[in-house]
């Protein structure tokens, strides 16, 4: 008798849980984002370009979102992004409720085996990106090096944050494959502790986001406070369209394939990400959300404010973009690989 009552007892408990998941998984988005939080997770510290954008879209992605969620961002800096998307990938839950944005090369990264590197981009699902991420040299107006054949003849340093962020990665690698000259001086938490170093004098120049630069000292590129020397991207940005690309100032085509591969990243750009596992109807839920905060009036316009481009990439695209980097010839691989550990290693 009782084991007759405790296996009825097993049967009802098991049907209930059952139809629990079963409720818990017909959820429509609307429903499931109905008064929860999404964790919006920067992994860089106040006040840099990713943090500049990631607070944007912040501030107005949610209201797109069925269920209008409250979204609330959360520096995690470390290890040039690697700390919050390790996280991102395998702690945090897998329902869609928390949102990231970390380094664009985290794709070249997990290919070439970096060190630090815990995570699988194509697993990651992408919501879209802003805009590309174009990168820059800046030396001091009393830095000697004013061109970038004079960085090729003379040494100079550069304030430098971690080794997994481009701040270090894209001059090193000129000086990896185009013999520059730089010194990274490194341990600054982010670039705008590493450009107060520049206007200090602790250094004469810095790496950073063209976006980072103009954003934080405007004053700077008006009064031709700095010399730009070099753009790292595949084309010239419309606003500097003097400054040659890094991949113009190539001198055979070995380093022309090299450094093209690893300006890859700045297509990618400031692109968002939430964690694997997360059901499709959520995530093609983020995605449009995001489409539309990129038409969004009131975005366009707080982008405008505070001197930021909007180039967006939708979701879809950025998926298909992140696995083409799994496609780079082994023998290009290599080389670029030969590049990235010179880098780690100096």
């Amino acid at each position: 008798m009782r084991l007759s009552l405790r296996a009825g007892l097993v049967a009802v408990l098991s049907a209930g849980i059952g139809g629990l998941g079963v409720q818990a998984s017909a959820q429509t988005p609307e429903q499931f984002y109905a008064g929860k939080t999404i964790d919006f997770v920067i992994g860089y510290p106040p006040g840099g370009s990713n943090d500049t954008f990631g607070r944007l879209l912040a501030r107005h992605l949610g209201k797109h979102i069925p269920g209008k969620p409250a979204i609330v961002p959360k520096n995690q800096p470390g290890a040039g992004s690697f700390l919050a998307v390790n996280t991102i990938f395998n702690v945090s839950p897998k329902d869609g409720t928390v949102i990231g944005i970390g380094a664009p090369m985290i794709p070249l990264d997990e290919k070439l085996g970096t060190q630090g590197v815990r995570f699988k981009t194509a697993e990651l699902n992408w919501i879209g990106r802003i805009d590309s991420l174009v990168n820059i040299v800046f030396m001091w107006k009393t830095s000697p090096v004013k061109t970038f054949a004079d960085a090729q003849k003379i040494e100079s340093t550069l304030s430098g944050t971690g080794v997994g962020s481009t701040v270090s990665i894209y001059p090193t690698a000129t000086n990896n494959v185009l013999g520059t000259k730089f010194k990274l001086v490194m341990g600054y938490k982010g670039s705008n502790e590493a450009m107060l170093a520049v206007e200090r004098g602790e250094v004469e120049g810095h790496s950073t986001s063209w976006t980072a630069l103009k954003v934080a000292h405007p004053d700077w590129v008006r009064d031709a406070s700095v010399a730009i020397l070099v753009q790292f991207a595949l084309k010239r940005h419309a606003e500097l369209p003097d400054v040659p690309t890094v991949v113009e100032l190539a001198r055979n085509e070995e380093e022309r394939a090299i450094l093209s591969a690893i300006m890859n990243a700045t297509e990618v750009g400031t692109a968002f990400f939430t964690t694997p596992g997360v059901p499709a109807d959520r995530v093609s839920a983020l995605r449009r959300a995001f489409d539309a905060s990129m038409k969004d009036p009131e975005l366009l316009a707080d982008a405008q404010r505070i001197n930021v481009g909007v180039s967006p990439l939708a979701g879809e695209d950025l998926q298909r973009l992140v696995a083409e980097v799994s496609q780079l010839p082994p023998a290009l691989l290599d080389k670029v690989r030969a590049a990235y550990t010179m880098l780690r290693t100096n």
